[in-house]
């Protein structure tokens, strides 16, 4: 990883788990749409309190860099927690689009958990270990991305009616874009091919939708608890693909600092003379 870790998708990604945090504290009760945790749960209200906590200290330890790799262990557990609440949906109604995205929505902040975990200093001294993690956190948000991308063609109308009306050429056009843009995202970040470019562009349409249908919702409707959890959720979603772009950037970065030395495409004499791999094998960059 590059020597100056990137910050700025933890601290989006931090700074939307304390809003999450936040609006769960002010109504005491969980976001339902995302967090389904049902109305007949045993002390539902005093855990709804106690996650919603959770989550402002999670986001909180994520934006200060000592405690980083303890607010994504925290993070991530109260996230996997949801996506698992969703998996009997999955089970049962596996042919709904909706299901699917409910839980890979709650996945893809858990990926982001695992990115920051394994992005922070300590892993610094072992880049292939890093390496590995952020390729595979790449591969399951494709996954995330995937689903994203398929339900906005499996519910169009619904999509289509959360575009605003104003927006040319029209509400249809935009719902069925922007499903082609995920998917399109989603075939970089499991492919690999220009992986870091798509994960930056799928933040920015993330945010563009926060910009223009969540924060829109909010001001018409400012007392409602689900607006203010779906800007939550939203930006949090967008900070998860954002830790995975600066994970990515700070890959690429520090892969073409240390080339491997190589002579007419082979490795060199002196890359095969250094003592750390033997034969014609080059030494991973250090």
């Amino acid at each position: 990883m590059s020597a100056t870790w990137p910050r700025v998708g933890r601290l989006v990604y931090g700074g939307a788990a304390i809003a999450l945090g936040l609006v769960g504290l002010r109504w005491g009760d969980f976001a339902t749409v995302w967090q389904p945790v049902l109305a007949s749960e045993p002390h539902r209200a005093a855990l709804a309190y106690v996650v919603a906590l959770a989550l402002v200290l999670g986001g909180g330890a994520v934006l200060a860099r000592g405690a980083a790799r303890i607010g994504a262990v925290l993070l991530g557990g109260i996230t996997l927690s949801f996506a698992m609440l969703w998996l009997p949906r999955v089970v049962r109604y596996p042919q709904l689009a909706g299901t699917w995205l409910g839980f890979l929505e709650q996945f893809a902040l858990v990926v982001a958990a695992m990115v920051v975990y394994v992005t922070v200093e300590p892993f610094r001294e072992d880049e292939a270990r890093s390496a590995r993690a952020v390729t595979f956190g790449r591969v399951l948000l494709g996954v995330c991305a995937l689903s994203f991308g398929i339900s906005h063609f499996a519910s169009l109308p619904q999509t289509a009616g959360m575009v605003p009306r104003w927006l040319p050429p029209g509400q249809r056009f935009w719902a069925a874009a922007t499903g082609v843009f995920h998917l399109l995202a989603a075939a970089a970040l499991l492919t690999g091919v220009r992986a870091q470019l798509a994960a930056r562009l799928l933040t920015v349409m993330l945010l563009g939708f926060g910009a223009l249908v969540w924060v829109p919702m909010l001001v018409a409707n400012p007392g409602a608890h689900m607006t203010w959890a779906g800007n939550a959720v939203n930006l949090a979603i967008a900070g998860a693909t954002w830790v995975v772009a600066d994970a990515l950037a700070s890959s690429s970065a520090s892969t073409s600092q240390h080339p491997t030395p190589t002579t007419g495409g082979l490795p060199s004499r002196a890359a095969r003379t250094r003592g750390r791999l033997p034969g014609r094998i080059a030494p991973r960059p250090s």
